[in-house]
């Protein structure tokens, strides 16, 4: 079979499609080999192709943590699914058997780790997957769709709904709303009746984030953030932000803040390491919030919103797998609005 993959870390010249093994599902009696109908991009595989401090992989290394395809076949302990079936890929592992699995939050796992992060991705036109790692997929939803949401909007969702504990009538801040967990949050910000404020770096982008639900708009190349913020909620500011971007935004994350204010964070584009005034937060009694992946649960909730149509991932391009260098581009380039699609080129 053919899949995306890279022999060693380093710029998009590392990429290449080509002759990989084909997977087999019988190595393990639990998973479910899928024939891949489209999958996608999230900053996770730009950050894996550069190299993370601490993981390790076995290289050539096959990227990507969102896809969607047909069952083709199935392990002998497989009940949830057969042959012919559609699913999509939920990229989170967890070992079901420490005190954080057993307590019902496997994102806390001890040993968790994501599918093309830390172990061979899907990337691919054929994997082999865990089931518990898969989710049914209604036959009348788009190959693009189901391929793309995963990720993004379980992260949100997690990140919103449980960990923030967003409440109607409250306001909150999205940062990078032009990007996957940005449009997600986006979103679901605006179905759980908050007053939402983002941010993008063109006149383009703000347009989708207005369409996504966004109440109030802001290019933050050219106004200041905290000062926008100031001006709209009148010195207040608003009760959530929704940080993914890191060093780059986090002092001004906090000044936009209210009193009581929480900030929720998956993740770091810009390093993880900013200089953070602890003054502010706890003279103003702020909560920092750290959120990972979502449970099987909140992946469910959230994607049966996907499924009806209540959410729409958004695409910016959809892409040959032999395209993958491209992909890459689109993300680090910040070229668009929304999800970077691949597809095998034997699909195309």
């Amino acid at each position: 079979m053919n899949a995306v993959q890279f022999s060693a870390h380093g710029d998009r010249d590392v990429i290449e499609y080509g002759e990989a093994p084909d997977p087999d599902p019988d190595t393990a009696d639990d998973e479910v080999l899928v024939e891949v109908k489209a999958a996608a991009l999230n900053h996770l595989d730009v950050w894996t192709r550069r190299g993370l401090p601490g993981i390790d992989l076995e290289m050539p290394h096959i990227p990507g943590s969102d896809a969607a395809g047909v069952v083709k076949a199935v392990g002998s302990r497989v009940d949830r699914f057969d042959p012919g079936d559609h699913v999509a890929v939920s990229a989170g592992v967890a070992c079901g058997s420490c005190e954080f699995c057993r307590g019902g939050d496997p994102t806390r796992c001890v040993s968790f780790h994501i599918i093309g992060e830390h172990v061979p991705g899907v990337h691919a036109e054929r994997v082999a997957v865990p089931a518990d790692n898969l989710m049914p997929v209604p036959e009348d939803v788009p190959w693009d769709v189901a391929g793309s949401v995963s990720l993004v909007f379980q992260t949100a969702w997690r990140m919103l709904q449980t960990r923030a504990e967003l409440r109607q009538g409250e306001s909150i801040l999205v940062l990078g709303a032009s990007g996957g967990v940005g449009h997600a949050a986006v979103q679901i910000a605006d179905h759980a009746g908050a007053e939402v404020y983002a941010t993008a770096s063109s006149t383009e982008k703000l347009d989708y984030a207005r369409d996504c639900g966004a109440d109030h708009v802001c290019d933050y190349t050219e106004e200041s953030l905290t000062g926008w913020i100031r001006e709209e909620t009148g010195t207040r500011g608003v009760d959530v932000v929704v940080d993914h971007v890191g060093a780059e935004t986090w002092t001004d994350s906090l000044k936009c803040l209210a009193k009581g204010g929480r900030l929720v964070t998956c993740g770091a584009t810009t390093g993880g390491r900013p200089e953070t005034d602890i003054n502010r937060i706890f003279w103003n009694q702020l909560e920092v919030i750290g959120s990972t992946m979502g449970t099987p649960g909140e992946t469910d909730d959230v994607l049966s919103l996907v499924w009806d149509g209540t959410f729409e991932p958004r695409v910016r391009e959809r892409l040959p797998m032999s395209e993958a260098s491209r992909a890459h581009e689109l993300l680090e380039e910040r070229e668009g609005f929304g999800k970077v699609v691949v597809v095998p080129d034997s699909e195309l």
